[in-house]
């Protein structure tokens, strides 16, 4: 049996509740002013910790006040055992929350890290996530005296039977994790599919891929179908690229002077212009001896994919506008048709008989 309450054992569970609330109200001011300092620092996993302790560190306050007020008080040996008990599910709870967060919050402070842009890869994060709340559901069911032993067992037939069910779904996760594992694609990158998608990536979660194509359009890609397929990122091994632009001059073009005022528009643009690379060396390459031109090719270096639309623009306007200046010509397109055992008649020609005869016509295209 228990005593009786008296006026003293309510006074000391009152002191004992108003000591953890203050407690609780002096933590969330002294964890307020660590959040502000932490947000100054350049390392992001100072202000995950610190706003996990938010939630942890006043709620373990108040249970502890509230388990000094129970233990003030002349409770029975059973309601004393349930309110601790209680108590300490709540203390799980949050801890477990807490270290949700922070488990989360720090696997993606490291994958932003690692991959150097602004989007994150949610699949580890919310993996993590999922594998502490878990933990932490187990662990409450055992305080609470619940056997965890039958539920594991019945979770892995149950998982085989699932596993079954969702083969799509697993493929998907799995190449989502394979894929961020060895690092071929990673959020930022610009890609393009064999299918012909492109675009950058913006996220990879668990069952799919975001792409975000120049039209500012979301393009979702299965995981299973993004590992299977043949892919092109131009972000690796390295952001900086070159293109090729196809240019030709007529026969009666002196080369060297198409060469040098060539090169001299590829520096002024590699300097000029936004997103290309300054020290990138300017090339020109003959190649052909076309129908009515000599073929050539210009590489350009661009810093980034989505700069050469713009470099391309820049590099074509400046340098017809140099051709003219110099008085190099460029040909339009010509094409020789051969006529077999046919009859041609010309407007000069309408008066005389026509032959059959074998001729050429030459026509612009």
């Amino acid at each position: 049996m228990t005593r009786a309450l008296t006026l003293d054992d309510l006074l000391y569970a009152g002191i004992a509740i108003a000591a953890g609330l203050l407690a609780a109200f002096l933590l969330r001011m002294l964890l307020r002013w660590l959040g502000r300092h932490a947000e100054r620092t350049s390392w992001r996993g100072d202000d995950v910790l610190v706003d996990a302790l938010r939630m942890i560190a006043p709620w373990a306050a108040v249970a502890g006040g509230a388990a000094f007020a129970a233990a003030a008080l002349p409770l029975t040996r059973t309601v004393h055992h349930n309110v601790n008990q209680a108590l300490t599910v709540l203390v799980i709870v949050a801890a477990t929350v807490s270290a949700a967060r922070v488990v989360a919050g720090l696997v993606q402070t490291v994958t932003q890290s690692r991959s150097g842009v602004a989007g994150s890869a949610t699949i580890f994060t919310n993996i993590t996530r999922i594998l502490v709340l878990a933990i932490g559901f187990m662990v409450v069911l055992q305080t609470l005296g619940i056997p965890i032993a039958p539920m594991i067992t019945a979770l892995g037939v149950g998982g085989l039977a699932v596993a079954l069910a969702l083969q799509d779904t697993l493929a998907n996760l799995f190449a989502g994790i394979h894929i961020l594992a060895s690092k071929t694609v990673q959020p930022g990158d610009y890609i393009r599919l064999s299918s012909g998608e492109e675009g950058y990536v913006e996220d990879i979660n668990w069952r799919q891929t975001t792409v975000r194509a120049l039209s500012n359009n979301l393009v979702v890609i299965p995981n299973g179908q993004l590992a299977k397929t043949n892919m092109t990122n131009f972000m690796r091994p390295e952001q900086e690229l070159t293109i090729l632009v196809q240019a030709g001059v007529s026969y009666d073009s002196d080369l060297e002077q198409v060469e040098r005022v060539t090169t001299e528009v590829v520096a002024e643009v590699m300097t000029e212009i936004t997103g290309a690379i300054p020290e990138h060396e300017p090339a020109v390459r003959f190649h052909t001896f076309g129908d009515s031109r000599i073929g050539f090719t210009v590489i350009l270096g661009v810093g980034e994919f989505s700069d050469q639309y713009r470099i391309k623009h820049e590099f074509i306007k400046r340098l017809h506008r140099r051709y003219r200046e110099e008085g190099i010509r460029i040909p339009s397109p010509a094409r020789t048709v051969a006529l077999q055992q046919g009859t041609v008649v010309f407007p000069q020609q309408r008066d005389a008989e026509p032959e059959p005869s074998d001729m050429t016509l030459t026509r612009p295209i």
